[in-house]
């Protein structure tokens, strides 16, 4: 039997990068050009209007918030008085920047979707590192739009959705954060945002088969949450006080009716985002 998950929070355009941070779902509305937060009891509220779209979220070690500016080609860095450029990005990565995940250490892994999705041919994209100094380097090539992207609980493993290729891709991550050992972890149809649970397992956002999937390394799906009609779920995250609250980013095809979806798993979070 398949599960469907429930909407939590409407009333949004293109919800997408949902992150568990203190005690409190974060999200950026990218239609929208707004970072948010909802709380357990349903309450949202916008941290920060962006000057462009918005996409992945992290944090530094000192807790300040870092945003991917998708379109922009820049990392922003969220200070008390506003919003502040921490990396230019418009020299490096072939298109515009989206998904993100941030170590303890503050290095940004930014992933980008290399070409216009709906205008132009396929074209190979890279992974981009941003150190906490604001320096940045390609650090992986040749990706067929690196999306979603997390790092397991001890920091020696970087696991990407190549969306145009169908599957996780892994790699070791070295003493200065360079990405070696590349590998597929599992096959999976169109993965968008992921997250990872305490047993190394997957949640795959799957936007080509309206579903989250969870997947174990190799290919393996154990579970199957259809989301609600007409939507399509773009990313997810397990949070909560259990962080066994699994949250969905979904929205329409037209990126409207946007919602945070969610259903309740029996394996917590683990990782990072």
């Amino acid at each position: 039997m398949i599960l469907r998950a429930e909407i939590f929070l409407k009333g949004l355009r293109f919800p997408e990068s949902p992150r568990w941070h203190d005690n409190k779902l974060w999200f950026s509305d990218i239609d929208a050009r707004k970072v948010m937060t909802v709380d357990m009891n349903g309450k949202a509220e916008i941290i920060v209007k962006t000057p462009a779209f918005p996409s992945g979220l992290g944090w530094l070690p000192d807790n300040k918030l870092l945003i991917v500016s998708v379109n922009d080609k820049r990392l922003l860095r969220l200070d008390p008085d506003g919003l502040v450029e921490f990396a230019d990005l418009s020299e490096i990565g072939t298109h515009w920047y989206n998904d993100m995940c941030v170590d303890t250490q503050g290095r940004a892994y930014i992933g980008n979707m290399g070409y216009d999705l709906w205008n132009d041919p396929f074209v190979p994209a890279e992974i981009v590192l941003v150190t906490p100094d604001g320096n940045a380097r390609v650090v992986v090539d040749n990706m067929a739009f690196p999306n979603g992207t997390v790092i397991t609980p001890d920091e020696k493993t970087l696991i990407v959705g190549e969306t145009m290729k169908g599957c996780l891709t892994a790699f070791d991550i070295e003493e200065d954060g360079s990405l070696t050992g590349r590998r597929i972890w599992s096959k999976v149809k169109s993965p968008d945002g992921i997250c990872l649970d305490a047993d190394g397992g997957i949640w795959v956002a799957s936007p080509g088969t309206g579903k989250v999937l969870h997947v174990l390394e190799g290919g393996k799906i154990t579970h199957k949450f259809k989301v609600s009609t007409n939507q399509q779920p773009y990313a997810c995250m397990l949070g909560g006080s259990d962080r066994c609250t699994l949250f969905i980013a979904t929205s329409q095809h037209n990126r409207r009716g946007g919602c945070i979806e969610t259903i309740k798993v029996d394996v917590p979070g683990a990782g990072f985002p």
